[in-house]
């Protein structure tokens, strides 16, 4: 495999090519985890590789069966309801300790921590969703002091700790629910189970892939993936790309996609923030992609697998307006697959998208 080759392998794998995933759902027990940082576009991840609309994805959520949390790298993440209490087993202690310096800048320690735990649980008994702003209310109410970035902290803990998840939203608001009671039970997975578990569908979801990258995106430590690729014995493939190491399921390599074939992503789509260490595979020709000194996240425009640009999603009055920013000059069939990859996110989104070249 050369590094194009191992980008076709992740499209497939990742579902964003080749036969869709029969629901929203499928997808996130597929991918195991999805981030989902910027609520709207997060749920185009989940419509793209389901063929799905973001009604389907909608309602996965609010009943449920789809859970939004913090679970990987300090950041929110979609997971299927019966993996989140082994996936937080897993991965929560590390992200814990890796939030422990801002805890501490913002004065959160173990007591405080007691004390969101006790007025939270009380405040979400029998059934109830509410919103961050009210949960600060009731923790103001219980002598707690939760504003802001410490009242993002402390919910995290407990979203770590498997207490509370994402709720029923509400109109345009995200709100929080107790794990016990609206999280369906899953495997009881822990220790090495759980550890093999979480590396063997990794590498089939995001493979090929490096062991970098599964300790990247998991919050684990290189010990422990090593462990995790010694338990999946015999269930993995290992591959060598530019001297990078990289982990698969095996399998057929997948028939070659129609050229030009275009997918604009979400910022934080798994296809780009899943990997650190072999990145590279998605930008070989090493087109300089955002505006020169910007630390942006941009969101990827592909074509055939690479990275050739970056577009921004405008909301009009009538619609959206999607401006493509392509870091190489298109050919005109490539201008029309990106023309009908934003008119598949219309259909999803059931709103009118109008591309403006031009801005």
């Amino acid at each position: 495999m050369d590094a194009v080759e191992v980008a076709h392998r992740r499209l497939h794998r990742q579902h964003l090519s080749g036969p869709p995933l029969p629901d929203p759902l499928a997808v996130v027990r597929h991918l195991v985890a999805s981030q989902a940082q910027e609520v709207p576009m997060s749920r185009w991840s989940l419509g793209m590789r389901s063929g799905t609309d973001d009604a389907t994805v909608r309602a996965a959520l609010d009943d449920g069966r789809i859970v939004r949390t913090h679970a990987l790298r300090a950041t929110w993440h979609y997971l299927a309801a019966e993996d989140l209490r082994w996936v937080q087993a897993l991965t929560g202690p590390r992200v814990v300790q890796v939030n422990r310096s801002v805890e501490r800048q913002v004065g959160i320690d173990d007591e405080a921590v007691a004390r969101t735990h006790r007025a939270v649980t009380t405040a979400l008994r029998g059934g109830e969703h509410l919103t961050r702003g009210e949960l600060g209310d009731v923790l103001a109410r219980a002598g707690v002091e939760a504003s802001g970035l410490r009242l993002a902290y402390l919910l995290m803990r407990l979203e770590l700790d498997a207490v509370v998840a994402s709720g029923a939203v509400r109109g345009t608001q995200q709100t929080y629910a107790l794990v016990d009671g609206r999280v369906a039970e899953g495997p009881d997975l822990r220790g090495d189970d759980a550890l093999a578990e979480l590396t063997r569908r990794f590498f089939t979801g995001h493979g090929p892939a490096a062991e970098k990258d599964l300790g990247w995106w998991a919050t684990l430590t290189l010990t422990q993936v090593r462990r995790g690729i010694a338990l999946c014995e015999g269930e993995l493939v290992e591959d060598e790309v530019d001297g990078v190491r990289l982990w698969s399921a095996p399998g057929p390599a997948p028939a070659a996609d129609p050229s030009p074939t275009v997918h604009v992503l979400q910022g934080y789509d798994e296809y780009g923030v899943a990997y650190t260490a072999s990145r590279f595979v998605t930008n070989v020709a090493g087109l300089s992609i955002a505006p020169p000194g910007s630390n942006m996240v941009i969101a990827p425009l592909l074509v055939d697998g690479q990275v050739v640009g970056w577009w921004r999603r405008v909301v009009a009055r009538d619609g959206v307006v999607a401006q493509p920013r392509p870091a190489r000059a298109l050919t005109d069939p490539e201008r029309a697959a990106v023309e009908t990859a934003f008119a598949a996110y219309a259909r999803f989104a059931g709103l009118s998208v109008r591309v403006d070249w031009d801005a």
